[in-house]
């Protein structure tokens, strides 16, 4: 079918799944093949994978991929990864095994070692240092939990045993060879999300790890988003294919919304809510609650760097309402339920399950649902349900506003949540400001592969990307100012009812 033509491959492996693309030179996708794995949860607040589940999906998405575009490794110029961060693995080099679960972003278990490494020097104690209040979230304090609890990985990790990865490093690892020659390596946007990597300097911060107890050994090399970092072995099906790109999911979306402009900015509606704003060659300070990222770094060009608004639960609340209260049994119908009614009938959902990220960062917050009356059904919970993805998403653009001292004219958004039409006007609505969807909502993948195609030739430089950008579709505010802001004014509300919640006996309870 496809004889000569060349592509670029993607592996995404995100907090669901697994996934491989193929796009063409347009950036157009040609297949895809995906496989979710298994969602562990062994405890209240706490979030496992297992990583040879994911390796082995990862293996499975590819096959299905190269098959239904009818093509070969041969047609592929490049393979570029994007991944779930701060999602930790720990490794043995020698074994390929790992010791323990990989601890997931959303994971809370680490907030008593938070509590500690703080001190009396508060959240913002490394902020200067890695552009991260210290919180859960993050990759190294996890790295510090799995160490300090499993039997023998302190030992094996100062022996120079083990290795440390979010997920781009596991997956690169295993294709490039595992135990056979693999390389241990990561980018700079997934450095700058473990805690330990220097905002400024780009390179791994000996005194932080030495804090969270974690041997430098452990550590893969920082390289920028867009080389060539080895070559697929036969454990990966793509023998002598270059891997060339690399860039956690939120950035690779960023990348492939053709954000490259100081000031641009996108979100993502995924499992979270990730909102990137572009703030050029310097690292900026947050005021008010954003983190301070690297955005992507092209070869030997400089660092780009962003501030972002990271929010835990959007659509995996939408998963909950069809799981856990089977009130749907399927995502999409929660529009056609939420469009039973006309308004959210005085109801607000803060979906605060494993505590508030951005811009409150509360560890110790729970979900709440407020404003109940005997006048509320399914259809006004399914409303606040949509309604608390726009809400959050509004308190991180005000934030941003703030911090970089510029009102947004519009966002481009993606992921799977922008096919609810009912909650992209919301979002517009209480925004006040235009929504626009790319034709290709796949921006995650598309962003690792530009990367990667970038680092070969394959495409040239941001041009290409900006060139291939279409607008699929805008959303333009239709609310008037004062329901607007009274709405608002009431989520806000509903969230400091969710804070503080955790104290000392729940805490006991929860272990």
């Amino acid at each position: 079918m496809h004889t000569q033509e060349k592509y670029v491959l993607a592996i995404d492996q995100g907090t669901t799944s697994s996934r491989a693309i193929v796009f063409n030179h347009s950036g157009e996708i040609v297949s895809v093949g995906q496989l979710e794995h298994e969602q562990i949860f062994p405890k209240a607040g706490w979030v496992e994978h297992n990583p040879v589940e994911i390796w082995s999906n990862v293996r499975e998405a590819v096959a299905q991929a190269l098959s239904k575009a009818q093509i070969n490794r041969h047609q592929l110029a490049a393979v570029g990864i994007t991944n779930q961060r701060e999602t930790a693995v720990v490794w043995d080099k020698n074994t390929g095994e790992p010791v323990y679960n990989a601890i997931v972003w959303q994971d809370a278990r680490t907030s008593e070692i938070i509590r500690e490494l703080a001190g009396d020097e508060g959240p913002d104690k490394y902020r200067e240092r890695c552009g991260l209040n210290l919180t859960t979230y993050f990759s190294g304090p996890k790295i510090k939990w799995i160490l300090d609890n499993v039997e023998g990985a302190r030992e094996r990790a100062e022996a120079g045993d083990l290795y440390f990865g979010n997920t781009d490093s596991w997956v690169l690892w295993n294709m490039t060879g595992g135990v056979n020659g693999g390389v241990h390596i990561t980018d700079v946007t997934n450095a700058s999300r473990t805690m330990l990597m220097d905002i400024n300097t780009l390179k791994w911060r000996e005194d932080i790890c030495e804090d969270m107890g974690i041997p430098m050994s452990m550590l893969p090399e920082i390289r920028s988003s867009s080389e060539i970092y080895g070559y697929g072995r036969k454990n990966g099906l793509l023998i002598d294919t270059p891997i060339a790109g690399i860039l956690g999911d939120q950035q690779a979306a960023t990348f492939g919304q053709a954000c490259f402009e100081k000031g641009m900015a996108k979100n993502t509606y995924g499992t979270g809510c990730f909102m990137l704003i572009n703030t050029g060659e310097e690292p900026v300070q947050s005021e008010n609650g954003l983190l301070t990222t690297v955005c992507y770094k092209l070869g030997d060009k400089p660092a780009k760097y962003a501030l972002e608004g990271s929010i835990a639960v959007t659509g995996s609340l939408v998963q909950w309402l069809r799981d856990n209260l089977k009130m749907i049994s399927s995502a999409p119908e929660i529009e056609g339920l939420a469009n039973s009614v006309k308004d959210n009938g005085g109801v607000y959902f803060v979906p605060a399950f494993s505590g508030l990220f951005a811009p409150y960062w509360k560890d110790d917050a729970r979900g709440a649902i407020v404003g109940l009356t005997r006048f509320n059904n399914a259809g006004h919970l399914a409303r606040a349900v949509l309604e608390a993805t726009a809400f959050q998403t509004r308190e991180v653009l005000d934030a941003m506003n703030a911090d970089s001292g510029v009102d947004l004219t519009e966002l481009r958004v993606d992921g799977g949540m922008i096919a609810n039409e009912t909650l992209m006007q919301f979002q517009a609505d209480i925004l006040g400001t235009d929504v626009v969807a790319p034709e290709v909502a796949e921006t995650t993948a598309l962003g690792a592969a530009y990367a990667a195609g970038i680092a070969v030739g394959f495409w040239d430089g941001e041009q290409d990307v900006i060139d291939n950008w279409n607008e699929g579709k805008r959303w333009t505010p239709d609310m008037d100012e004062e329901p607007r802001e009274r709405t608002y004014r009431l989520w806000k509300k509903a969230v400091t009812r969710t804070f503080d919640w955790v104290d000392d006996d729940v805490r006991d309870s929860e272990k």
